[in-house]
């Protein structure tokens, strides 16, 4: 279970943390952008507007003239500037020296070295920005435009301002970021694990039940999920499958006991016979020969069977079907005369019509013998004396149908859907090993057919075995098992 928890943690979380970063990262590069950005955008807007004002200055005389009166109202505005608690206003010459200042003192540690103002000389723009640190540790934004008219002696402006107002607000922009991203991440780790436990703490649970399962403790159970989804319904299929594992070990576990019980008679008998003939000397004494027709029957029973228990475990294991085109009808009727001997000495009547046309279908003959033996053998085991037992053939464009019906006991409806499972033996079933139908069904099912069983308490039981007609290329449909 821990190899799901590491999994998330190596996917979907890195997954969750790479996106969280990128997003977090493109957030503080467009706030830095923005924020000190602005600053600049302000310092260029107040150049803008100043450079407006030489425009209209001193233009009617000669250009020396309209130069020196641009230099001049250049000095005024630095003098009257308004705003020289946010900005400090500079003038600069050619070589970078300062000429003037809106605070009528040279400060030096609002000078960069001219990295502004070299980046104005030299650039395309006409304008340069430096952020630095005073000698003070204020941290600071200057701003250098060149004066796009002559002006005198004035070569550019320069701007600058301190940016502890606007760090103040970086930091708390990065705090808030920060913080925000942790909460973000710890819903998603929290969520996450709380997510992976509701499938982690189920799965465990099944994999504890199943154990116990495997190791043969078939009254466990698994509390029923609380949800109907992908969990809930394996958990309700993980308890499906301990009842029908239990419902087949009942089953099973009767099976053994009445095949023991039904082994066991005729052994009794056989061996008890045996006992008495070996005191008898004379072979005409009429218990000799009851006692060796008792063995034989006993032990045909015994026979009968063995064979049913072998041909059940063959058809579980696979068998070879050794298909041709038969006549169903002629089958049937095979069926029907072998059987009808043991009909009569039952006390009971067959009812039968055979009918006149031949009916072909794709089977084993032998396998088919024996789906008909078998239902036989059922309804001669259930019928009353002097019952009467319908053999009936039908058949259709498709198909063709042969239904067995008996006047016995009957099959309760709780046990009607399961008689043809394997190992199992209704309430009101009498001698017999219990897989008959279940031999009867198997078959059936592999030569492409179907048996159906209806039933009604007191009236009697029906048998219906339908197969495909026969038709041209079947036998590559129904590949032997």
């Amino acid at each position: 279970m821990q190899s799901i928890t590491r999994r998330w943690l190596r996917g979907s979380l890195l997954i969750t943390i790479c996106i969280l970063a990128a997003a977090l990262g493109l957030f503080l590069y467009y706030s830095h952008q923005n924020l000190y950005g602005g600053v600049q955008r302000a310092m260029q807007a107040r150049f803008s507007t100043v450079e407006g004002r030489l425009q209209a200055t001193g233009t009617a005389g000669s250009s020396q003239a309209t130069s020196e009166s641009r230099s001049q109202s250049l000095r005024r505005t630095v003098e009257q500037f308004d705003e020289k608690d946010k900005f400090e206003f500079m003038l600069l010459d050619s070589s970078g020296v300062v000429l003037a200042t809106s605070s009528g003192t040279m400060n030096k540690n609002l000078l960069s070295e001219g990295r502004d103002f070299y980046q104005a000389v030299t650039g395309s723009t006409g304008s340069g920005m430096v952020t630095f640190r005073t000698a003070d540790g204020e941290h600071v934004m200057a701003v250098t435009s060149l004066v796009p008219y002559a002006a005198g002696n004035v070569t550019a402006m320069r701007l600058v301002t301190s940016l502890t107002l606007v760090d103040r607000q970086w930091y708390s922009t990065l705090m808030v970021s920060f913080g925000v991203a942790a909460v973000v991440l710890g819903f998603a780790v929290f969520s996450g694990l709380f997510f992976i436990r509701t499938i982690v703490r189920p799965l465990g649970q099944v994999e504890a039940t199943a154990n116990r399962i495997a190791h043969g403790d078939l009254t466990t159970r698994l509390p029923d999920a609380p949800y109907d989804d992908e969990i809930g319904r394996l958990c309700k299929a993980i308890n499906q499958m301990a009842e029908d594992l239990t419902k087949t070990e009942r089953m099973k576990n009767e099976f053994i006991s009445s095949v023991s019980h039904e082994l066991r008679t005729p052994l009794t008998s056989i061996k008890g016979w045996v006992e008495t003939i070996a005191n008898i000397r004379d072979p005409d004494d009429e218990n000799y020969r009851k006692g060796i027709t008792i063995i034989r029957s006993e032990t045909d029973r015994l026979y009968d069977m063995v064979e049913e228990l072998l041909d059940f475990s063959r058809l579980q294991n696979g068998i070879k079907l050794n298909c041709e085109v038969l006549d169903f009808v002629a089958e049937a009727t095979d069926a029907a005369l072998f059987v009808e001997a043991r009909i009569r000495q039952e006390g009971l009547h067959l009812v039968y019509d055979e009918p006149p046309e031949p009916y072909p279908v794709w089977a084993d003959p032998a396998r088919l013998r024996q789906v008909f033996v078998n239902v036989f053998d059922n309804a001669i085991k259930y019928s009353p004396p002097e019952g009467t037992i319908f053999f009936t053939l039908t058949r259709t464009a498709t198909t063709v149908t042969a239904s067995i019906r008996d006047q016995g006991r009957g099959i309760a409806p709780d046990d009607l859907q399961n008689v043809k499972m394997k190992f199992f033996k209704a309430k009101n079933a009498v001698r017999g090993s219990g897989i008959g139908l279940a031999v009867v069904d198997e078959i059936t099912k592999a030569l492409g057919g179907t048996a159906d069983i209806t039933s009604t308490l007191g009236q009697g039981t029906t048998v219906t075995i339908t197969l495909p007609i026969y038709h041209a290329g079947q036998e590559h449909l129904h590949e032997p098992l």
